[in-house]
């Protein structure tokens, strides 16, 4: 087999064992890796009603066949299992230097079950496998941690995945955490990985699988460092990071403000030119990226130099909560990385309590402190209250779903799908994203179809995904699903999203490295897979059809912006698009015949005999 080392490593945490796993070509081909093959994993051990944080519900890491080759932007990693913020299917990924240690260790990936009963965290080098003692380490945050490894190990070349005290505390809004600053951040898998008495996964190594056509995968490496390097947005990325993104979308009324009520807002104050104006900043990037577009705030306090906060982050720190001080955006930032907790969900829920508390629904005396619309200060108390688990901030740690239902408020208040927070790019500015949003696999996620970006002219052409009016719903389901299933494929490869390669460059790389034939009609069938997949993850769980939709806070017209006055027909778009995935309408399960083409049988025999 090529590309891949061909076996996972099997973590019993309450045994205290651990074992290989091999893993086929033939699960492979189908699965490729990443998300997917966790996906893959995990399936049989879903069981309806199952607690998220229970010894037996499983967590995986997972590389693909991309990752630790010589293509660029590959140094990804995914993490999955059924989410603790949701209760549904839950994955998240991340860059940096862990993922090629990961692989480099010996192993394609990793599958945890049970519970240790004291702290440990997983060490692997050189396809060995041990549990070692992490008492010292609980307590830590993600960067004290990572320096007591260093200093045990007695080694620099080492990747480390942790959780931080959020983790620990099993906040259902918290990430796992590798390098500087990179975060697996979404549906909450830090609470998972904390529930299970694991600090870290620590990979130390350079092991790579044989290629199938070395000589190839140096040309087409060659080939797709020219093409980033010559793009225009990879100048831009380079320059300003994700924020370049910031004008252009308040433009757009893709940046909601004031928790998803306003669109216009003075976003020169939150733009990467400003981040460059006010601070000295330099870029980080993941092993292997020749972009960079990761920030580092030199010297933000004397002495002390921190991770610069993204487009999400700012967006949801910032405007989202009428706050366009950088400081505290950035504080707010350093704070959840350094305790390892996502930006997203945690600045939607800080700006849903001060919608709350403007209506005067939350009131001082149970917040324990005034949360008034654009108070920095009030955002960095209610982050360490999130962190610590203390007063409102308990609350707030479990997202805007149980928010809206502790304070009796209509649920189309809480800014989320399936109970996820929506992200910083606004429904109603693309019609794409709203249909990508409510059918996604992990419910609100911005890159799971990134659509906004195909109606801002990236084409697929391959797969006749093609730009069309922003803000019409006609025709837009069908391509939506398309390009859900085409991007669910670069967290099976593992590959950056910012990845301009085309469809296919993909197929080639793919090919070089494992020797498949590859083509693009079979890929696309691939991604399909992988959708359906999680979804029938889901729909073992208990999701239907009912869950998939956009809260009312998020879909009623704007009055002001390029959107004023509109809103998307998510209940058309809904109907196609069940109509090409071959959904039931009445279940929102997949039908009999798609998962049998698709060869999901085991999920056709449990949903339909």
């Amino acid at each position: 087999m090529y590309g891949y080392h061909g076996r996972f490593l099997k973590v019993n945490l309450s045994e205290g064992t651990t074992h290989d796993m091999p893993i086929s070509e033939d699960v492979c081909r189908t699965y490729i890796g990443g998300a997917t093959m966790a996906a893959h994993l995990i399936y049989p051990c879903v069981r309806k009603g199952m607690d998220p944080l229970a010894p037996e519900s499983p967590l995986v890491f997972a590389t693909g066949p991309f990752t630790l080759t010589s293509i660029p932007m590959v140094s990804r990693y995914a993490v999955a299992g059924i989410s603790p913020l949701t209760g549904w299917w839950g994955e998240a990924t991340s860059g940096g230097d862990f993922p090629f240690r990961l692989k480099g260790s010996g192993y394609d990936g990793i599958f945890i079950e049970g519970r240790a009963d004291k702290p440990v965290y997983l060490y692997l080098e050189k396809g060995e496998a041990s549990l070692k003692d992490a008492s010292r380490l609980w307590g830590k945050d993600i960067y004290q941690a990572q320096g007591l490894i260093r200093e045990e190990r007695a080694q620099g070349s080492l990747g480390m995945a942790l959780i931080g005290a959020a983790g620990e505390n099993c906040v259902k809004t918290s990430g796992i955490f590798n390098d500087a600053g990179r975060a697996a951040g979404r549906c909450g898998l830090g609470a998972l990985m904390g529930s299970k008495n694991l600090k870290a996964v620590v990979a130390s190594g350079k092991t790579r699988p044989e290629l199938a056509d070395p000589a190839r995968v140096t040309q087409l490496a060659r080939e797709a460092h020219a093409a980033i390097k010559q793009q225009f947005l990879s100048i831009a990325y380079r320059e300003y990071g994700t924020l370049l993104y910031s004008d252009m979308g308040m433009t757009l009324a893709d940046v909601p403000a004031r928790y998803f009520t306003r669109s216009v807002f003075p976003v020169e104050k939150v733009t990467g030119q400003s981040l460059r104006q006010r601070y000295v900043i330099e870029n980080y990037a993941c092993t292997g990226c020749p972009i960079g577009c990761g920030r580092t705030v030199k010297d933000f306090r004397p002495g002390i130099s921190v991770d610069g906060p993204e487009y999400e982050t700012t967006m949801a720190f910032g405007p989202l909560c009428m706050n366009y001080d950088f400081d505290t955006i950035i504080e707010a930032n350093h704070l959840c990385n350094t305790h390892g907790i996502d930006t997203i969900s945690v600045g939607v829920a800080i700006a849903y309590a001060m919608y709350l508390y403007e209506m005067g629904v939350l009131t001082r005396e149970q917040a324990g402190l005034e949360i008034r619309w654009g108070d920095g200060g009030a955002i960095i108390q209610l982050v360490e209250m999130i962190i610590r688990q203390e007063g409102i901030g308990k609350l707030l740690s479990q997202g805007t779903l149980a928010m809206a239902r502790e304070f009796g408020r209509d649920e189309g208040e809480a800014a989320q799908v399936k109970g996820m927070e929506m992200p910083m790019h606004d429904p109603r500015a693309f019609h794409g994203m709203a249909i990508s949003y409510a059918t996604g696999p992990r419910g609100a996620c911005h890159l799971k179809g990134d659509y906004y970006t195909v109606d801002l002219g990236t084409a697929v052409p391959e797969f006749m995904i093609l730009p069309s009016e922003r803000l019409s719903s006609v025709g837009k389901a069908e391509s939506a699903a398309k390009y859900q299933s085409f991007k669910d494929l670069y967290d099976s490869f593992a590959l950056c999203k910012f990845s301009p390669l085309s469809v296919t460059q993909l197929c080639q790389i793919l090919q070089a490295i494992t020797g498949w034939e590859a083509l693009p009609g079979e890929i696309l069938t691939t991604g399909e897979r992988s959708i359906n997949l999680k979804r029938a993850i889901s729909n073992k769980l208990g999701l239907t059809r009912d869950h998939d939709r956009i809260p009312k806070i998020c879909l009623e017209p704007l009055r002001e912006g390029s959107t004023a006055g509109t809103t998307p027909d998510l209940d058309m778009m809904l109907r196609e698009y069940y109509a090409h995935r071959k959904w039931d309408w009445n279940t929102g399960r997949p039908e009999k015949e798609k998962l049998e083409e698709l060869g999901l049988i085991d999920a056709a025999r449990e949903f339909y005999g």
